[in-house]
């Protein structure tokens, strides 16, 4: 599969390129010139030529090329990204290795929406919730970057929303399996001084699975006032969910029954409803002609509840913060000095049979202080130094007495964060960087606490350095991008998350591990003509990952040399897009998933596996009025049986099986209309 790949000629990430026409001078028949990238996530905004780091982007048509629904079928077309998911309500995010042992959520990195939190008081990110109709952009910052994002040893996934200066009308709706309906309506009101931009969104579905069904809704608006000499912008997102809960499968149902619930879990009919807010406000100033202000403050309100077959969890969180960040310009420079302060709170109660089994309430306090600077002494060579120092207090406070007293407190020690990159620009064609960097992840509520509920003293971050280098090559008159990149990450203290019984989890400390991979990320048109056989357009992304343990044991068990399980060992993305007609596109992903271990023992091995979607677009009417496109598509062509994620170490209780995986979904179609004004 890989050497087939190779030889198919491939692209990268940024599917925004399959909407830039702009012609070479005399071949504007042939040949389609690739735009320039924009990037914001180093804290500048700059083209991505020019980052002295990796970054990954998809932009446009690219973040909805299969069917819109599912956020991991676009994320995984990024070299070093894998996002599992079991059901729109768990997935699992890992980049680079990190954050694959966490079971059901992402953790060890952050995200954001327009620069507010989407990570929550528990360390969970749910970047799977924003409909993707609603993003522009979206940029990963890979590895260790406390010295850009503070805690989050895996990097950060950035999501932005639309930004558009001309009035403009979207409305989706689209049909599939399983009476699967997604709807979305989005408008824009531009004006000289204020626009604004809102949606509505609605995902439903009965589910493949028994006890799957889904309703997400959603409401998400932005603004921006503009005077001279400042700008004030501001995002709302309202989300509301209900999720049933089918859990994963040991192998023998997984096998022969993949449509079925866990049966516990079917047997209370679980599932999980929340209700969430997200808001914040941003004033940019301009102080003097090199002196500029970006100040941000955000607030979180979470309201969670999940019926499962060993106890039910009600949880809430709460919390604010705010950002500032202070910028200086000069010719040759740009010096940036911020903070960041967050205060949150994170209350929940387990219950079973309307039994109160604990009641505890942790408040969370962080800050973070950072400094930075890009320096040019020319245009082809971009430097960036950075340092970041942050500290994060945790105060436990238990509400149950009937359980004894198990309140405690938890201040980390101060941790410093360097970050050097280097960009260098040899000619149009050819651009160098390398980058080293801190970073370090705390502790979960869960993981914080012993199996007793006492607060762990011992329980220390972990912390690694990540170092990459890399090349990127403009190719073919700039009709091709390849972007390259080789990384070392060394992890000290690593966090595992351990079940202790069904419904205990601790985290412990559990020695070194090592993080080593290549990325590949390169695009290219084949041809452009202005009839038959019209535009043809490729996209690869290729990740080849080493993860192991340097130091790790646990229960008198030595796993040194062991390889990390749940990443697996390569991915290939390959995408071909083909626009024949005018009126007419046609695109195929493949999306190849290497062999992966299922423990620490590296005892049980899950088997690749390769899956292919197939989507095809008719333009049926075209005016001044708009524009309204037909769409209709097939996911998991060969109806491959498969598991969408995998749960680490898992065991099994009561003598049944340890249920390792979630069944993915098998061949299915879907079909739908747009209208654009």
């Amino acid at each position: 599969m890989l050497c087939v790949s190779l030889l198919l000629v491939a692209g990268v990430p940024d599917l925004s390129a399959q909407e830039t026409n702009t012609p070479l001078s005399g071949k504007s028949d042939t040949t389609i010139v690739l735009g320039e990238i924009s990037v914001e996530a180093l804290k500048i905004s700059t083209s991505l030529r020019n980052v002295p780091g990796s970054i990954s982007v998809v932009t446009g048509k690219g973040i909805t090329l299969v069917d819109g629904t599912n956020l991991a079928t676009t994320i995984n077309a990024l070299p070093g990204v894998s996002m599992q998911s079991g059901t729109f309500a768990t997935s699992r995010i890992v980049i680079r290795g990190m954050g694959s042992r966490t079971p059901y959520n992402t953790n060890r990195i952050k995200s954001y929406l327009n620069d507010i939190p989407l990570t929550g008081s528990d360390g969970v990110s749910s970047p799977e919730e924003i409909d993707l109709h609603n993003l522009q952009r979206i940029e990963v910052v890979k590895g260790p970057a406390a010295a850009l994002f503070g805690p989050g040893l895996g990097g950060s996934v950035n999501l932005y929303t639309p930004d558009y200066d001309q009035y403009k009308l979207k409305a989706n709706v689209q049909y599939g399996n399983w009476q699967t309906l997604q709807a979305h309506l989005s408008a824009t009101a531009p004006g000289e001084a204020m626009k604004a931009w809102g949606s509505i969104s609605r995902l439903q579905t009965d589910g493949y699975r028994e006890n799957s069904r889904y309703q997400r809704s959603s409401l998400l608006s932005t603004a921006q006032w503009k005077k001279q000499g400042w700008t004030v912008s501001a995002t709302i997102l309202l989300t509301g969910l209900n999720a049933g809960i089918p859990s994963s499968l040991g192998k023998k149902m997984f096998e022969e029954n993949p449509w079925a619930a866990a049966p516990a879990w079917k047997a209370v009919e679980g599932y999980k409803k929340s209700e969430k807010i997200r808001t914040g406000l941003t004033v940019d100033t301009r102080l003097s002609a090199s002196l500029s202000n970006h100040f941000t403050v955000f607030g979180i309100w979470n309201d969670s509840y999940e019926r499962r077959p060993f106890n039910n969890l009600d949880d809430q969180s709460s919390g604010f913060g705010f950002r500032n960040k202070l910028t200086w310009h000069t010719n040759t420079a740009e010096w940036i000095l911020g903070g960041e302060y967050v205060s949150d709170l994170y209350e929940w109660k387990l219950d079973k049979d309307d039994i109160p089994l604990n009641h505890n309430k942790e408040n969370r306090n962080h800050f973070n202080v950072y400094g930075m600077v890009y320096y040019r002494p020319d245009e082809r060579l971009n430097i960036m130094l950075a340092s970041s120092l942050g500290q994060t207090n945790y105060r436990l406070t238990d509400l149950f007495p009937a359980n004894g007293e198990q309140s405690g407190e938890r201040k980390f020690p101060l941790i410093f964060s360097p970050r050097i990159g280097i960009n260098y620009t040899l000619n149009h064609t050819v651009a160098l960087y390398a980058s080293a960097g801190h970073g370090y992840s705390l502790p979960s509520p869960e993981e914080t606490l012993l199996p007793g509920g006492d607060v762990n003293p011992n329980l220390e971050p972990e912390q690694g350095m990540q170092y990459e280098t890399g090349i990127r090559l403009n190719l073919f008159n700039r009709t091709a991008w390849l972007d390259g990149t080789l990384y070392w990450i060394e992890l000290n203290n690593l966090l595992v998350t351990k079940r202790v019984t069904e419904d205990i989890f601790t985290g412990i400390n559990a020695g070194r591990s090592r993080h080593q991979g290549f990325e590949l990320m390169f695009r290219n048109f084949f041809f452009n003509f202005g009839h038959f056989p019209g535009q043809l357009s490729s996209i690869l992304s290729y990740s080849l990952t080493s993860n192991k343990f340097v130091e790790f044991s646990d229960d008198g068990n030595n796993y040194d040399g062991n390889t990390l399980p749940g990443v697996p060992n390569q991915t290939v993305q390959q995408q071909f897009i083909w626009k024949p007609l005018n009126w007419l596109e046609l695109s195929t992903q493949l999306y190849y998933t290497g062999e992966q271990f299922l423990d620490d023992q590296n005892t049980l091995k899950y088997d690749s596996y390769l899956l292919g979607n197939f989507k095809l677009t008719v333009e049926i009417r075209k005016s001044a009025s708009g524009k309204v496109h037909l769409h209709g598509g097939i996911n998991n062509l060969s109806d491959t049986h498969y598991a969408s994620m995998l749960i680490m170490n898992a065991k099994g209780f009561g003598g049944s099986e340890p249920r390792y995986y979630y069944p993915g979904l098998p061949r299915n179609y879907y079909f739908g209309l747009e209208y654009r004004f």
